[in-house]
């Protein structure tokens, strides 16, 4: 239980009301800011402005998946006000708190650092990463079937990086019958691609594999798709990349080359905003229940 936490939130999307929700039934005392334009009501928590005053007995802050943006505004999909993280805000947090955000950019890291607030990267995490692989396969294969004349059993794959979410979406594209490639640069990871029935290509040569594909898969944050790579395509190739952005694809040539190419980041929350909003509310309240009960020993 987390009785007599106080935990402050900030803007976000359909997922924090699970996270709320979650956080609630723990018995934390929640204070959402950002939340103005719901027409739901949030049973259990406390809607407020933000200041200082909010956030000087908070234990724990929480933020969107994409913390601030390079200025601090925070997206607040449920209000139409400007939500602004300012300096000020961060030096009123108690030395014990931490922030937790899905990825945070360097406006956020440089606050947190300044005033020596522990920041925590939910996505950075194995376990986090691997349950949103899920809806984010799911998405992707969603937006292939949306965008191709074909079904995807029988076509012909290329995924390009083999991390956590890579992993998954390959699995996810054999299961439906497609014949998957897998672009790689670990020996490792070739080894694993090769035990598991999928063809693994080398990423610094992809341009000699690209000639008969379907559907081209992108995970990797750097530009990778080239023009260069897109050149060789087939007319009829589909590109998703689901890297964060920018991408890594070259998407400006791709038009110019009548290539189909989107980019499509942080698809949990648009696919499958419940569950990824489960997956966050689980791994945070696990957090702060572990930070709460090491403060208690403590004193």
């Amino acid at each position: 239980m987390l009785t007599g936490v106080n935990v402050v939130l900030l803007g976000g999307d359909a997922r924090q009301l699970e996270v709320i929700r979650k956080l609630t039934e723990l018995d934390a005392t929640v204070t959402v800011a950002g939340f103005d334009g719901l027409h739901t009501p949030l049973d259990g928590a406390v809607h407020a402005e933000l200041d200082c005053e909010m956030l000087k007995v908070a234990d724990a802050l929480l933020l969107p998946a994409v913390g601030t943006d390079d200025e601090g505004v925070i997206t607040a999909v449920f209000s139409d006000r400007e939500l602004k993280l300012l300096d000020e805000h961060i030096a009123r947090l108690p030395k014990h708190c931490k922030v937790y955000t899905g990825m945070a950019k360097p406006y956020l890291k440089k606050m947190c650092a300044k005033h020596n607030i522990a920041l925590v990267e939910l996505f950075e995490r194995d376990d986090v990463a691997i349950y949103n692989s899920i809806p984010t396969a799911e998405g992707a294969v969603m937006m292939a079937m949306q965008n191709t004349d074909i079904t995807i059993h029988g076509s012909v794959s290329l995924v390009l990086g083999f991390g956590r979410t890579g992993f998954t979406l390959a699995r996810t594209l054999q299961g439906m019958g497609s014949k998957v490639m897998v672009g790689v640069r670990r020996e490792d990871h070739f080894a694993r691609a090769l035990e598991m029935g999928f063809e693994p290509v080398d990423t610094s040569n992809l341009v000699h594999y690209t000639g008969n594909i379907d559907l081209l898969f992108n995970t990797i944050p750097t530009m990778i798709v080239t023009a260069q790579i897109i050149a060789k395509l087939p007319s009829r190739a589909v590109i998703i990349d689901i890297a964060s952005k920018p991408g890594g694809t070259d998407f400006r040539f791709a038009e110019k080359r009548g290539i189909k190419a989107m980019l499509a980041p942080g698809l949990p929350g648009v696919v499958a905003p419940k569950t990824a909003g489960r997956i966050i509310a689980d791994c945070v309240s696990r957090l702060i229940q572990e930070d709460t009960m090491e403060r208690r020993d403590e004193q």
